[in-house]
């Protein structure tokens, strides 16, 4: 398995892919979003729940005023632009390291954290807070979150595992 995730060509061989996975999971959460503000009608103003599999999983349309799971709430347009900064800057920063990677692994990691930061910060440009929905709290998953915030942190563990794997280079 290591040496499939492993792969190590010059830098920059893997940076189309990563952007690939950054565009992907972008219009996935976008698609996502849209779908259940527009198709399913849920406003979040009330609490409104489309049942899928209850109690295991619903989907809850709640508005996120903070960073992923609701962390760090942003209550005035101040701080909502300084986090819609800190995402965009982290951004930036796996944009640079994108062009610069030669693992697969590390592509992947940064194209899913790239392409959830930014579906999050469109949402805070548009709506004011980040549209969330998928609800597990009947795993005893207390927290509702989307597309975005999934490929954030698959991406991040994507990255930890990449450094497990590759760590003595």
């Amino acid at each position: 398995m290591q040496r499939m995730f492993a792969r190590r060509r010059p830098a920059g061989s893997f940076t189309i892919f990563g952007f690939i996975i950054a565009v992907f999971v972008l219009i996935a959460d976008q698609a996502s979003k849209y779908w259940i503000l527009y198709g399913l009608d849920l406003d979040g103003r009330t609490p409104q729940q489309v049942q899928v599999l209850d109690p295991w999983f619903n989907l809850t349309m709640v508005w996120n005023y903070g960073v992923s799971f609701g962390l760090f709430q942003a209550n005035s347009d101040i701080q909502r632009y300084i986090l819609a900064a800190v995402s965009l800057a982290i951004a930036g920063l796996l944009v640079v390291w994108m062009f610069q990677t030669t693992r697969r692994l590390q592509a992947l990691a940064f194209g899913l954290i790239i392409g959830g930061a930014i579906g999050n910060v469109i949402d805070r440009f548009i709506y004011g807070a980040v549209v969330d929905f998928f609800d597990f709290s009947g795993l005893y998953f207390p927290y509702v979150f989307n597309v975005a915030d999934a490929g954030i942190c698959v991406g991040v563990a994507a990255m930890v595992l990449d450094l497990v794997l590759n760590g003595d280079r």
